[in-house]
């Protein structure tokens, strides 16, 4: 366990980060409730276009009003690369020739440069036009989630601090790595922005922030990192998540809900996994911390991913009634 002194270092002056921002109207028992868009990853998506709108309706039906918004759902969707459509039955039908890796590395790497290419080109107040959608359904966005990697080149980094300052967000949340989050620091300090590091549960990897001890270095870099907790991907590390955020709440801008299994067991229906979900909950609500916790459905549902967080949520509002 990492110990208070350790995450009080690297924690803000006065109040911690996230008792400085606005309550939100997703008050249950008094614990800010919210969705990860990701969450809809799934839902239909027309190549060269965002679903904003869609993803605004699936929140309205789940009936939240804090989200966490993923750059996929806020930037053009790449080329459709479901299944190809049959042919039609022939007595000679042609041969099916599976693309060689060359070709499949090669179409990969097109549809990044193009999603580059977009994010470079695209004006700020694309990004405003759409913090006015989720404005005018009653939504306030929290956080823009952006998951950099080594692909990111210095421009583009620096772009999407940029969409994220359109957007009126006070955070960037990412699931990256510790090398690439040194090259964050610099345009978290330029831009006054947060970023909160998404934890991952691959700890036999060095380069990943997945243990309390890489936490600990992570935040190290900027005095604007916090920590995005992922209780799922703790928990499958074999970390006790009550305990740790008892110990460091104050340097956890935010909290993504998910069930996982202990082991680097995989995603479960919420209740279903070893994820204490229901005692991170009680312990929100009765230390009243100022920690938004958002519902990430990544299970296997058998229902449309709309109905899938409206279980989450529902599994949410019973444990804290």
């Amino acid at each position: 366990m990492v110990s208070r002194r350790d995450f009080g270092k690297l924690a803000l002056a006065g109040i911690p980060l996230s008792a400085a921002w606005s309550a939100s109207d997703s008050l249950i028992g008094g614990v800010r409730l919210g969705v990860d868009t990701y969450s809809y990853r799934d839902l239909l998506r027309n190549p060269g276009h965002d679903n904003v709108d869609d993803v605004i309706r699936a929140l309205q039906f789940a009936g939240v009003h804090e989200v966490e918004l993923s750059s996929a759902n806020s930037e053009p969707a790449g080329p459709n690369t479901g299944p190809a459509v049959p042919p039609p039955p022939s007595a000679y039908p042609p041969p099916i020739t599976a693309p060689k890796p060359e070709e499949v590395a090669a179409a990969k790497l097109a549809v990044r440069n193009d999603l580059r290419r977009w994010r470079l080109a695209t004006p700020a107040a694309n990004h405003e036009a759409i913090r006015g959608k989720f404005q005018a359904a009653g939504l306030s966005l929290f956080a823009y989630r952006v998951d950099y990697d080594e692909q990111f080149t210095e421009p583009e980094i620096d772009v999407t601090f940029q969409q994220a300052k359109a957007l009126g967000v006070e955070a960037i949340a990412s699931l990256t790595t510790m090398n690439t989050a040194r090259r964050l620091a610099p345009f978290a300090e330029k831009y006054g922005m947060t970023v909160a590091l998404h934890n991952t549960a691959g700890e036999k990897d060095p380069n990943a922030i997945a243990s309390p001890q890489s936490f600990v270095t992570a935040l190290a870099m900027s005095n604007h990192f916090r920590l995005n907790l992922d209780i799922g991907h703790f928990t499958a590390a074999n970390h006790e998540a009550v305990a740790f955020i008892q110990e460091n709440h104050a340097s956890i801008s935010h909290i993504q809900i998910k069930d996982r299994t202990r082991n680097g067991g995989g995603n479960e229906r919420f209740g279903d996994g070893d994820t204490p979900i229901k005692d991170v909950l009680t312990l929100v609500k009765e230390k009243k911390l100022p920690i938004p916790l958002f519902v990430e459905y990544e299970y296997l549902g058998l229902g449309a991913p709309r109905e899938e967080v409206g279980k989450c949520i529902a599994y949410v509002k019973a444990a804290l009634a």
